[in-house]
């Protein structure tokens, strides 16, 4: 995950959680994310902190990859306000944030790693179906750094 305004790394592991499971699921049961880790929450509009054991840095992106909005270190049992221009949240382990320079305005690009474009309603629905087929506790997919266009 690149911040292309800035010409920073956010990451280089960011798993793709783009099931209903896999998003109400997000950290819960998971370690803490190391620098270059987080995960992608699609669709998402709001982030809940009950029952994770730390605090993560959390931004908010539109279907074009800008960042909409920002709530770095994002404390066990706290949440966000619904961001209704978002399509996405990114979270992310503390001080990433901070240490990239990343803001609202800033234009984030990425690449999933299988080629899907989660927005494209033809693609997620067949994503949809195949998930279907496969465990809730399967792990989730991860997106690649590449230069490019973002989803």
């Amino acid at each position: 995950m690149m911040n292309r305004t800035r010409g920073t790394l956010l990451g280089t592991r960011i798993g793709l959680a783009d099931r209903w499971w896999s998003r109400m699921r997000g950290y819960l049961i998971r370690p803490r994310p190391v620098l270059g880790e987080g995960m992608l929450l699609v669709p998402c509009r709001a982030v809940h902190m009950f029952g994770v054991r730390f605090a993560l840095d959390v931004l908010f992106l539109d279907r074009n990859g800008r960042v909409v909005e920002t709530y770095p270190d994002l404390r066990p049992g706290g949440r966000t306000s619904v961001v209704r221009e978002a399509a996405y949240a990114l979270e992310l382990p503390v001080g990433t944030v901070e240490v990239t320079g990343t803001r609202e305005g800033d234009l984030l690009s990425w690449t999933p790693v299988d080629g899907v474009r989660p927005e494209r309603p033809e693609l997620l629905q067949a994503r949809k179906r195949r998930a279907r087929s496969r465990r809730a506790d399967a792990p989730v997919n991860e997106l690649s750094v590449e230069s490019g266009e973002h989803p």
